[in-house]
């Protein structure tokens, strides 16, 4: 890519021979590491992006000599620095980290929020992540929603994100959640195997449709609570919201989740806690296990719905 830049947010540059034929979202993915894919797709729809000085769209195939005009307003580049703001280190060595991510935290910068997330946390620990990978998420191979709490694995070298992701992809990492929703669930134990996607109807949220992708979630009762069940949550497939989605599905509304669940006056968030890790690495060998338990606001809305 060679690359002129016009003003400070608008570049203009010349497809490489190399990525002939590669789509306009991926190649621009690659080239600007720092813009999500959601933010290129949004960036082009709004008619940020030309080709040969016409107005294109994600899918577009780039040809040899293509001249691509990119205009990326200021608020659309967020940036990373250190903060140092509390998280609890569960394990750490030359190849990964794993930290319990406290509830209202998000995992990464984002237009109109570049402060406070966990790459903001992580960079003030761990300095070193900045060395490699994409400097807007670095080291991050998986994450969790804003108001759930629990275990994060995060990558510290390219060799490690690379099997990490791998791992996720192929499934070969266990999750497991602890969960409480509302009503007594029986069967006591089941799975709930249904498609995942947006939401026709809205698009910011996610539902159980026909047209979804694939999702399982499995679940085992701990105990019930007047009218609510405490569950230990595995998923098979890590689609988004899909604990909170699949329980609403079949009638069991997560406690606290204010787009899916009910809400409480006992609890701010939802009640959904990543308590359990396990996988085993290519790099060592080795099988690892991670435990952490239920942090004091979740403990504190038992005691009050058992009154």
């Amino acid at each position: 890519m060679k690359e002129k830049a016009v003003s400070q947010d608008l570049k203009i540059f010349r497809v490489e021979d190399a990525v002939e034929g590669q789509r306009l979202d991926r190649y621009l993915a690659t080239a600007y590491p720092n813009l999500t894919r959601s933010q290129i797709k949004k960036l082009i729809e709004a008619g940020n992006v030309l080709v040969n000085a016409s107005v294109a769209k994600p899918a577009l195939k780039l040809k040899k000599s293509d001249y691509i005009e990119l205009r990326i307003p200021s608020q659309e580049i967020p940036s990373t620095f250190p903060q140092d703001i509390p998280i609890e280190v569960i394990y750490q060595d030359t190849n990964f980290i794993v930290v319990n991510k406290p509830a209202g935290l998000t995992m990464y910068p984002a237009p109109g929020h570049a402060s406070y997330t966990l790459v903001n946390a992580l960079l003030h620990k761990f300095p070193d992540l900045e060395k490699f990978g994409n400097t807007l998420r670095p080291g991050i191979v998986h994450r969790l929603d804003k108001d759930t709490s629990g275990l994060v694995i995060i990558a510290r070298n390219e060799g490690a994100r690379r099997e990490l992701i791998d791992l996720f992809k192929t499934r070969s990492v266990v999750k497991g959640y602890i969960v409480l929703v509302k009503g007594k669930l029986e069967p006591e134990n089941g799975a709930i195997e249904a498609p995942i996607g947006r939401k026709p109807t809205d698009r910011k949220k996610m539902a159980v449709t026909s047209c979804g992708k694939p999702a399982r979630t499995d679940y085992k009762v701990i105990r019930y609570i007047n009218q609510y069940s405490l569950i230990e949550a595995k998923i098979h497939t890590g689609r988004t919201h899909q604990i909170r989605v699949h329980f609403a599905s079949i009638g069991y509304p997560v406690v606290g989740d204010s787009i899916y669940g009910v809400k409480t006056a006992v609890l701010k968030r939802q009640f959904l806690h990543a308590y359990f890790l396990k996988f085993r690495s290519s790099l060592d060998g080795k099988l690892y296990t991670f435990r952490c338990d239920l942090p004091s606001d979740l403990k504190t809305a038992l005691q009050k719905l058992a009154e």
